[in-house]
């Protein structure tokens, strides 16, 4: 039997098992010779205190113990010859959708709009030193989703909807690092993530499943509420009578093509706001109570929330060590996502920092109907470029500047490969999201002392936190409520947010087509 010891350890303890382990010997008052085998099984930081304490979960085997590793086995038996399941879209749910679907004994074939990671990453460098934006291949667009050249953040609040373990296991299966089985906040790195995505590819593949790049759903073929088949790049007709949609959150002209044809959908809450960056240096001295953060710690993050005007302002998708990156489909749109590397050790921390969006913003597009958040954002991302300059050189304001509504004569460096331009951002940006970040902004320093600076920097726009349409579906069997055949799934749909919650949303869907 395993015995499991909670500890608390200085972060240098922490970082190597010899030593903590005698520390886990003398609270069981043993020997450290006497723990023959251990693995750590949960770890986080308490920086509270000036003095940071690590807080972990060790699982050890001592000389009259077995030391077992439960680990999580995967079936992917031959399905080649099996039923057809056609999945749209290769980001996180559509990916494990089609490996559930394999467990399951169903075939799942894949379309994805973009292309496979390798070609991918020759768009996204001309993106960045060429804004050269391709519709169909970029940050949000091509194998592996929006996800894939993400920090690869693994934390959710999703937990009762499926096992997040599951999901972890998974991923650490096909390259992931062991540190995401016991991080409280897991995460992978946009350097790792991509390998990670190509081996499931190579497993779906190896299972018999298909992945179909440069292979765009152009149409959704209903016949009496029925789904019948799909048109991909308006030639191919592929007949199914089970689609799942996890075609991301991106993906407007989706939503325009099954308005189009009166599917039912629905308007969802959604954000919109700016990328704050600071050095991370100021943001280690903040959150750690320290000059130098000590090498046994990771960049320091946070997260900040705040009821502003009756309105949620807060961070989003916080990237410590991090990148700013451009995250627009198409020509003439200014979108900023964040990303790191999975050591997390560029010179900045970068955050989105929004403001919640209701009703009473999307009055002058009402005529959009359940779209009008949609046309919101586009609108959004579209006075951004027109107060940014030429191609992907983003709008951009010192943080403090911002908050006194004044303009900047100067601004600082930047992780931003395209390049800023000094803006009035709090000029041209719609008020209602100004006034409250503006607002939001102080009372923030006032939790981190010495966040509202001139040395942090504000860029825009951060617009696609999630989808602002929902493509509703039945709570039992998730299918959509009025078309036969169709799953929405993911984040596109408006039933996930982020990386594991979107996987875990896949597979349900898959184990609801696998049963009948």
């Amino acid at each position: 039997m395993n015995i499991q010891v909670d500890i608390k350890c200085t972060p240098k303890q922490a970082s190597n098992e010899s030593l903590y382990l005698p520390i886990v010997a003398k609270q069981l008052k043993i020997d450290v010779s006497e723990i023959t085998k251990s693995r750590i099984l949960r770890k986080s930081i308490d920086a509270r205190k000036r003095d940071i304490i690590i807080n972990l979960r060790v699982d050890i085997a001592t000389e009259n113990s077995d030391f077992e590793i439960e680990k999580i086995k995967f079936e992917y038996n031959d399905v080649k010859n099996s039923e057809e399941v056609v999945i749209i879209g290769t980001g996180p749910a559509g990916l494990f959708a089609a490996l559930r679907l394999i467990e399951l004994g169903k075939k799942p074939v894949v379309y994805e709009r973009g292309k496979p990671i390798s070609e991918r990453k020759i768009d996204i460098a001309k993106i960045n030193r060429e804004s050269i934006v391709d519709e169909n291949s970029n940050y949000c667009f091509g194998e592996g989703g929006a996800g894939t050249f993400s920090d690869g953040k693994l934390y959710t609040r999703s937990k009762k909807r499926g096992s997040v373990t599951r999901i972890l296991e998974i991923l650490n299966n096909h390259g992931a690092d062991d540190s995401i089985l016991y991080e409280a906040h897991p995460h992978i790195g946009t350097n790792k993530l991509p390998r990670v995505i190509k081996s499931i590819r190579e497993t779906i593949l190896n299972a018999g499943g298909e992945v179909h790049f440069n292979s765009k759903l152009t149409d959704i073929i209903i016949e009496n509420n029925k789904v019948t088949g799909v048109e991909i790049n308006e030639s191919e007709i592929k007949k199914c009578t089970k689609l799942i949609l996890a075609t991301g959150h991106s993906a407007r002209d989706i939503y325009e093509m099954l308005y189009a044809k009166k599917v039912d959908l629905e308007a969802k809450s959604f954000a919109m706001g700016v990328r704050v960056e600071h050095p991370q240096k100021l943001i280690d001295s903040i959150q750690y109570t320290c000059d130098i953060r000590s090498e046994y710690l990771p960049a320091a993050t946070y997260n900040l929330v705040q009821q502003i005007d009756g309105r949620g302002v807060y961070s989003f998708c916080m990237c410590p060590g991090g990148f700013i990156v451009p995250a627009a489909t198409a020509p003439n749109q200014m979108v900023v996502n964040g990303m790191s590397p999975a050591k997390r050790d560029s010179e900045f921390a970068n955050s989105g920092m929004v403001v919640e969006v209701k009703d009473d913003d999307l009055k002058e597009f009402k005529q959009y109907g359940v779209l009008a958040g949609m046309k919101y954002q586009e609108y959004f991302e579209q006075m951004a470029y027109n107060n940014g300059g030429a191609g992907m050189i983003a709008p951009a304001q010192r943080l403090s500047d911002f908050v006194k509504a004044r303009i900047s004569e100067s601004l600082p460096k930047t992780s931003y490969h395209p390049g800023i331009l000094t803006s009035p951002m709090h000029h041209w940006m719609p008020e209602n999201i100004t006034k409250r970040l503006q607002k939001g902004f102080k009372l923030f320093n006032n939790k981190m002392r010495g966040y509202l600076t001139n040395d942090a920097v504000i860029i825009g726009v951060e617009s696609r936190t999630s989808s602002p349409v929902r493509i509703p579906r039945n709570k039992d069997n998730f299918e959509h409520i009025t078309v036969k055949g169709l799953y929405p799934c993911g984040e596109g749909a408006g039933y996930a947010g982020g990386i594991v919650s979107a996987a875990i949303d896949g597979e349900r869907v898959a184990e609801i087509i696998g049963a009948n």
